[in-house]
C-alpha cells in the first residue's frame, strides 16, 4: 500500500510495449532517428503551436537546462519559496545556469501571486549592477501542494513577467495530472497563458524515465542542443526515450492515465477528510493529498504497512502526511487506507 509518490508506481504496459518496439533493428544515435523526429509534430498537435522539443531523461535536468535558457548567471528566478526547484533539486538550477538565484516568494498553497510577485520584482530593480536582476518566473504545475494555477492564475503572473520583461518557465513534472484537473487545454495552461518554456514530465505518469523541454518560443531554442549535451542529457539510444514520450501522448494514453491518478486522489481525500479528526491541509486538485491526522492514527497506518511522507505537523500535534495516488493505483488500495483510518480514529 504504497502512497509515498507516483514515483513508486511501475511503467505503463504501453509504454513499455513501445520500448520493446523501439529496440529493433538499429538507429542513428544521438536523437537523429525516427521516434525523435516525430516529436516535433506530435507535441505540436498536443499544444496547437510550433515548438522546439527536446527529450532528456529526468526532471531536474529539464528544469535546470531549461532555466539555463532563460536565466542568465547574474539572474532572479522567483517562485515559490517550497518549489520543487528550491527544495529538491540540490541546487542543479544554480549551477546550470551558471549563478543564477532562485527567489522563494511565499503564498497560500503552494501559489504565488501577481501582487506579490510584481512587488518583488519593483524592488529589485532600482539597484543597477549591485544585485541579482530578474530573469525568469517559474511556476509549479502542479505544485508541491498539489494544487493547481489556473489559466487565469498564469496569465496574471505571466503578465507581470512580460511587463518586466523577464521570461516564463513551468515545472510541469505533474502537468498531465493538471489537465485534467482544471479541464484546461494544454495549450490554455501553458502558450496561451504566457509560458514560453515548460518541462514536461512523463516519468511520474507512466514512463520508465521520459522527460522533454518544450520551447514555445523556439528562439528560446536556439543553444539548447549544446546546453542539454553540456549537461549530460543527450543520450545515444535517444529513440528509447523518444519511444516513450510517443507513446504517452498516443491515443491520450497520459491523460487517461492522470484521470485515473487524479479519481483516486479525490476519492482518497473525500473519504479521509470524512472521518474525525482528519482535516484537509490543501485543496485536492491533481494527485496528492495533504491531511492532518492525529499522530497515533499516522503511527497506527505506518505500523500496518500503509507507506506514505510525514510532511509537516499540524495544529495539537496533528501530523501532515503527503498521499499520491498514481495511474496503478487501485479503488481496493484506498479503501484499504481509509477503512484503517476510520478504525484508527475510533
Amino acid at each position: 500500500m504504497d502512497f509515498r509518490s507516483d514515483n513508486t508506481s511501475g511503467v505503463a504496459p504501453q509504454i513499455m510495449a513501445a520500448i520493446a518496439d523501439a529496440n529493433s533493428g538499429s538507429a542513428t544515435p544521438y536523437g537523429d532517428d525516427d521516434a525523435t523526429d516525430g516529436l516535433t509534430a506530435l507535441f505540436a498537435e498536443v499544444f496547437e503551436h510550433d515548438v522546439a522539443i527536446f527529450p532528456l531523461g529526468t526532471g531536474t535536468a529539464a528544469n535546470a537546462l531549461a532555466l539555463s535558457a532563460i536565466a542568465p548567471p547574474y539572474g532572479a528566478v522567483y517562485c515559490h519559496a517550497h518549489a520543487h526547484i528550491v527544495d529538491d533539486e540540490c541546487g542543479a538550477p544554480e549551477l546550470f545556469t551558471g549563478g543564477a538565484r532562485l527567489v522563494g516568494l511565499d503564498g497560500d498553497h503552494g501559489k504565488i501571486s501577481p501582487i506579490d510577485l510584481a512587488a518583488t520584482i519593483e524592488d529589485a530593480t532600482p539597484h543597477g549592477p549591485h544585485n541579482m536582476q530578474p530573469a525568469a518566473v517559474s511556476l509549479s504545475q502542479a505544485t508541491e501542494a498539489g494544487t493547481l494555477y489556473s489559466v487565469e492564475d498564469i496569465m496574471g503572473l505571466a503578465g507581470v513577467a512580460k511587463a518586466a520583461g523577464i521570461g516564463v518557465h513551468m515545472d510541469g513534472a505533474r502537468f498531465a495530472n493538471a489537465v485534467v484537473g482544471s479541464g484546461a487545454s494544454p495549450a490554455d495552461l501553458t502558450w496561451r497563458a504566457g509560458v514560453d518554456v515548460l518541462s514536461f514530465g512523463a516519468t511520474k505518469n507512466g514512463a520508465m524515465g521520459a522527460e522533454a523541454v518544450v520551447f514555445f518560443d523556439v528562439r528560446r531554442a536556439a543553444d539548447f542542443a549544446r546546453r542539454r549535451k553540456r549537461g549530460g542529457q543527450l543520450f545515444s539510444k535517444m529513440r528509447f526515450i523518444s519511444a516513450q514520450l510517443a507513446a504517452y501522448l498516443t491515443d491520450d494514453l497520459w491523460l487517461a492515465n492522470a484521470t485515473h491518478a487524479n479519481d483516486q486522489a479525490t476519492h482518497m481525500s473525500d473519504a479521509l477528510v470524512a472521518i474525525n479528526g482528519i482535516d484537509l491541509m490543501h485543496p485536492t486538485q491533481a494527485n496528492e493529498v495533504f491531511v492532518a491526522v492525529p499522530a497515533p492514527m499516522a503511527d497506527g497506518l505506518d505500523s500496518q504497512g500503509f507507506q506514505f511522507h510525514r510532511w509537516s505537523l499540524g495544529k495539537n500535534n496533528a501530523v501532515g502526511l503527503r498521499l499520491v495516488a498514481s495511474f496503478e493505483t487501485t479503488s481496493d488500495q484506498v479503501v484499504a487506507l481509509v477503512s484503517a483510518a476510520q478504525k484508527l480514529a475510533v
